[in-house]
This record gives structure tokens, sequence and C-alpha cells, in this order.
């Protein structure tokens, strides 16, 4: 594979099709150090579609949440089109829900690689779109949900009257925004209502694929312990963004089929036949908590229900 070939195609998608990027519209591509070849691609297939293509350079965020320069933070306010690829995620910032509620059309993409938008933007989004929709629909009018997994996840949480995201990579009504790649259902549940134990078996943001499980106990909505070979390097990024950052954000159901689990959770939150759960930030999709922190783990072979009724068994989605 080409990289660079290959990564240009992707990035042509993920301008025309996702963004539905026009000519004449101005288009920000906020990246750093890391992910500036991605940046750069992104940046050419914008200006072939004619658009006013600029490329702001900052330096890497110490951590996912953290906040851009206020410099960035106003030009993403002023852009048309925004992409975001960064080695930290700006989804959870103040500045991308501000950029959001000033119209602009976001990609979020953090730590995404060239081999990555090269092979994971060559799927059918049509088709992600729609599963999406099915399980975002349960999760909208769900209430209770319970998660079980072999590596012995049994964990319940509330998510009544909380509203389901649809990242499905479509993006081209103002003031949309997502992941790209895309494809999950995610909801933030309400606090304080979580409990029980999260094994994640496959990868954790900020510490990637996982040798040993890292086991996750939870009461009252936060987290009060954790064991497991990677448990001090988790431990180490909660206790740093504060005692928030223990708070259980997300429930999150992976529908992209061309994803695959490679120690990004960009791209594994999105296998399909997984569920990840996440910890810190979640006012940007409808939570209450704000911080500087936003950790996704991923379960593998899950099993899940809402109200009893089983939507998930051993990572196959029975809503489909």
């Amino acid at each position: 594979m080409n990289n660079l070939t290959d990564a240009l195609s992707g990035a042509r998608v993920a301008v025309k099709q996702c963004l539905g990027v026009r000519a004449g519209e101005s288009v920000l591509v906020v990246t750093d150090s890391v992910c500036q070849p991605v940046g750069e691609a992104l940046c050419t297939a914008a200006s072939e579609e004619g658009a006013d293509a600029l490329l702001l350079l900052m330096r890497p965020r110490a951590v996912h949440g953290e906040e851009p320069p206020e410099p960035v933070a106003k030009a993403m306010q002023a852009a048309a089109v925004c992409f975001m690829p960064t080695s930290r995620s700006l989804s959870h910032t103040v500045a991308r829900r501000e950029a959001t509620a000033a119209g602009a059309r976001i990609a979020s993409m953090p730590g995404i690689t060239l081999e990555m938008l090269a092979r994971t933007l060559a799927v059918d989004y049509e088709a992600i779109a729609a599963l999406t929709e099915k399980v975002a629909t349960v999760l909208d009018h769900g209430e209770e949900v319970r998660i079980t997994s072999p590596a012995g996840t049994d964990l319940v949480l509330d998510i009544s009257g909380r509203t389901a995201l649809r990242d499905t990579g479509l993006y081209t009504a103002p003031g949309s925004f997502g992941n790209l790649p895309a494809g999950e259902a995610y909801v933030a549940p309400i606090e304080g209502s979580a409990t029980g134990r999260i094994v994640v078996d496959g990868s954790m943001a900020g510490v990637g694929l996982l040798e040993e499980p890292l086991v996750i106990e939870v009461a009252s909505g936060r987290v009060v312990d954790i064991a497991g070979r990677s448990a001090g390097a988790l431990l180490e990024l909660l206790n740093s963004a504060g005692e928030d950052a223990r708070n259980v954000a997300e429930l999150g159901i992976g529908t992209n089929p061309a994803a695959k689990l490679v120690g990004n959770v960009l791209e594994d939150e999105k296998v399909l036949g997984t569920v990840h759960v996440a910890l810190g930030a979640n006012a940007s999709f409808g939570g209450k908590v704000q911080v500087a922190c936003h950790l996704d783990g991923v379960l593998l072979r899950p099993d899940l229900w809402v109200d009893g009724r089983q939507i998930m068994r051993g990572g196959q989605l029975l809503v489909r």
C-alpha cells in the first residue's frame, strides 16, 4: 500500500462525502506534529475542491480533552468546516462545542494515522448510518442498561431521558459533529447511576492495547478501584485531571465493520461487535461533567440489555 497515495484517497472521501466541502468554503485543519501528515493530506484534499483551506499546527496536548490555544479556538468558530487530526482528542472541549454552536461542521480525528485514514474511510457510510440509527433509537427509549462480558464485566447504569448520539460519518449539516473514522451510537449515563465492574480487555485510551485486562470497580457513578498491569498508568491519568475524571461518562456501541482493534481508541471504539465505556467528561454530549479528560475502554464480546431486552450477545448486534 502506498500510504501517501491511499491516504489522500481517504482524505478525499472525508472532504467530499463525509463533510460535503464545497468550493469557496473556509476549511480549517487543526493538527499537531504527531498527526501532521494526515492534516496535510486533508488540507490538500480540501484545496482540490476549491475550498479556502488553512492548516494550523499546534503543540500536542498533554491529555484528551485539554483545550487548544485561544487563537485556535477562535479560528475554529470562524470556519465553515473543521478537521481535527490531533494526537489528543479535542472532541470534549469547550472550543469544539463553541465552534459547533457557531455552525461549523466538525470531524474529530484523534490519533489518526495515514494507514488508518486510507483503510477506515473506504466503507459504506450510508450502511453504517442506518445501523447506527437503529442502535441509537433503542438507547433513546431505554432506561436501564446492563453490560456483561466473558472477561467479567457486570455493569448497570441509567440512561433515562438521555438522547443517544449518532456517529455516522456524515456531517454535512451546519453544526454537525462526530469522529472520523466513524461508526458508533453513544450516550451519557445519568451521573451517579453506574454501579458494578468494568473489565476492559480490548484497549484503553492513554494506555493502548492491553496485555492484561483492567478491572475497574464502580460505585455511585464513579471509579473506586482499578486493578491490573496497566492500573498505575490509568490512575495517573485520572488523578492528574482531578476527581471528576473518575466519572463514568459514556456508553458506546461500535458499528463500523472496517474498524479493527489496533490500540488507537479512535478506531478501536468503532469496531463492530464491541462496547466501550468512558471515564471523565461528558458535557459535550448530554452529560453534566466537564473535565480535561475523556478515556474510553473497549470491551470484547459483550452482552448488553436495555430494559431487559438483549440487543447484543457475545459481541453480535441483535438489532440488525
